[in-house]
């Protein structure tokens, strides 16, 4: 468990591509209860350790998950994220080029429960959620290509479901079409950065996580890109 932010009202975490945000079915350790853990260890805290979980990405996506440390600082945080008043940034490694090298798309959105699944629309259906993202290309490699994704909704599996919609799944992501899986059993989706006011402090907070090191092209990119990157 990497933390890149602590507080007194806030705790951020640098997740891997297997690591579940909250406790499911699998009964494998979360990062919750990790985190739960440390605090309880570090602080020398009795009883039960308050953690308000503010958002969650997707199993196999790593990056960036902010915890509230306070109710005072949870109920803030979610009313910033409600109002997207929070800034996500994140990258994808995709194979296939999107047809222009920046762009936004926008679709309706529909999820299948039972496939957990979601599925994109060019045109309003039923029951559908509009979803918006706007993307830029921002260095290549001889096969793959890295996207700077602006996140503006936050749908169930958005960024896979568009990219795959545009003919660009995210590299091993077998579920939105990719023909290989990575060998961590992860996906190349990176929760880069998060910015916003901080809901005590006030001041503007910007948060970014370094890519797994566990893979040869996340390491060339962020070569290419330099250290302001």
């Amino acid at each position: 468990m990497q933390i890149i932010y602590e507080d007194n009202h806030l705790v951020a975490v640098n997740k891997t591509g297997k690591e579940l945000v909250q406790g499911d079915k699998t009964g494998d350790i979360s990062l919750d209860k990790q985190l739960k853990d440390y605090l309880k260890e570090k602080y020398n805290k009795q009883g039960n350790v308050f953690l308000g979980v503010t958002h969650r990405l997707d199993r196999p996506v790593s990056g960036i998950v902010l915890f509230a440390r306070t109710s005072k600082a949870l109920t803030r945080l979610n009313s910033l994220f409600r109002e997207g008043k929070v800034k996500k940034t994140y990258w994808a490694i995709i194979k296939t080029l999107p047809p222009k090298e920046s762009g936004t798309i926008v679709s309706y959105m529909t999820r299948n429960e039972k496939q957990n699944k979601s599925y994109c629309s060019e045109i309003p259906v039923k029951g559908a959620k509009e979803a918006i993202l706007d993307y830029r290309l921002i260095v290549s490699s001889e096969n793959y290509h890295l996207l700077e994704i602006d996140l503006k909704t936050g749908r169930h599996h958005q960024i896979r479901a568009q990219l795959a919609s545009i003919g660009c799944p995210v590299k091993g992501d077998l579920k939105y079409g990719f023909p290989r899986s990575n060998k961590d059993g992860g996906i190349s989706l990176h929760a880069r950065q998060i910015e916003f006011e901080h809901p005590v402090k006030k001041e503007i907070l910007k948060l970014k996580a370094t890519p797994p090191g566990n893979e040869i092209l996340w390491e060339y990119f962020l070569h290419q890109l330099g250290p302001n990157d």
